[in-house]
Order: structure tokens, then C-alpha cells, then sequence
């Protein structure tokens, strides 16, 4: 049986005639604009670091969305509340947005050098993992006021582990991985099997009506 807050969910998973707000289109320009400002810089790896942060999402938002299928109780994470469009049990348009620039704002970060160390730890793994933690710092806060629910003990604030390990040190991981990548063509063949599963697997699952 679906729990209070997945039921919540259910009510308005895919329901945009119900939830739609204005404020989702300045916010897709916006998205729009940073990916247009960057492809007009030539900066074409930030704009694949991008896709690659992006798209580790959607792969976990499936399987989210898979749990919730399977169990029929709950997903790891939902967001049944506020919000102008809910896609999947824990994923709305204002977290996609998000996590659509997330990756370009990281790599932003990282030095030129990617050998260089900080604090002894290579740059890029130190700050995979710092940006991994103050990810989870916010997810806990979107916890505290309802607009992320948990309902398993292996995933709330207090055992953070796993949401550090599979949330978002993957994601930022893949997102220097490819910006990394010096061939382009190799870049494009990471994005692609990357993308090739989101896609498959939404249209192969939603079709099946298990999201």
C-alpha cells in the first residue's frame, strides 16, 4: 500500500493541468541561455559535463521510480509536494532545471590542471566529494521542510551515507570524467550509451506503466 506521501505523489504525477505555474518557462530560458552562452564559447566539453551530470540523474530517477513500482510503498526519495509539474515519484520540473546546469556550475570550479592536487587529494576527486557533501547538506534541508520526503531508514539524515555514495558523488564523478575526456568523439560516445539508457529505459518502463 502506497504511503501518505506517495499517494500524495500519485495525485499529481504527470498532471501538469493541475499543477502548471508560469514561472517554469523564464526558468527553461534560463537553462537554455547558459547552454547557448556556453556552445557559443566553443566550450563544448563544459556543455558535455553538463549532459553527463544531467543525464546520472535521470538514471537514478528511473530506478527511484522503480523501486516505488516494485515495493508499491515508496520511492528511496519523493517530491509530492510544490511543484508545477511532477515527472517521476521524486523528480519535478524545478529539480530537473536544476540538475540540468548543476554540472556546467561544477566544472567551473576545477583547475586547469587536472593532475593538480588539493590537500593532497587529486582536484578532481577532492572536489567530486565536497560538492557530493554540500549536495546532501541541501537534500537534508529540502528534507526538514517536507519538499523531499524519505521513508526508508537507510536513506533519511541520519545514515546520509548512501545518499552521498549513490546521489551525488556519481553524478559529479561522470560530469569531470567527461570533461576530462580529450577526444571528442569519445565524449560523444559516453553521452551517447549514457543517454541511449535514460531513454530506453523511460520509454521501455513507461510504456510498461512501472514509473
Amino acid at each position: 500500500m502506497p504511503s501518505a506521501y506517495s499517494q500524495q505523489a500519485l495525485e499529481i504525477l504527470r498532471r501538469p493541468d493541475i499543477t502548471f505555474q508560469w514561472y517554469i518557462i523564464p526558468f527553461l530560458l534560463i537553462v537554455i541561455f547558459i547552454y547557448s552562452n556556453e556552445i557559443a564559447k566553443g566550450e563544448l566539453s563544459t556543455v558535455f559535463a553538463g549532459l553527463a551530470l544531467w543525464g546520472q540523474d535521470l538514471i537514478n530517477e528511473t530506478i527511484n521510480g522503480l523501486v516505488f513500482h516494485f515495493t508499491q510503498f515508496a520511492p528511496i526519495w519523493g517530491a509530492p509536494t510544490k511543484t508545477a509539474w511532477l515527472f517521476l515519484m521524486g523528480l519535478n520540473i524545478e529539480i530537473t532545471f536544476m540538475f540540468a546546469i548543476m554540472g556546467i556550475g561544477a566544472v567551473k570550479l576545477l583547475p586547469k590542471d587536472k593532475s593538480a592536487k588539493v590537500l593532497g587529494v587529486n582536484n578532481r576527486i577532492f572536489y567530486a566529494v565536497v560538492n557530493s557533501i554540500l549536495s546532501v547538506a541541501v537534500e537534508c534541508w529540502l528534507n526538514s521542510v517536507n519538499a523531499l520526503t524519505w521513508e526508508y531508514t537507510w536513506w533519511n539524515t541520519k545514515f546520509p551515507y548512501l545518499i552521498f555514495l549513490f546521489g551525488y558523488l556519481p553524478f559529479y564523478l561522470m560530469c569531470f570524467y567527461v570533461y576530462d575526456l580529450n577526444d571528442r568523439k569519445k565524449q560523444i560516445k559516453v553521452l551517447g550509451i549514457q543517454w541511449g539508457i535514460v531513454i530506453i529505459s523511460l520509454i521501455t518502463f513507461g510504456s510498461l506503466g512501472w514509473l
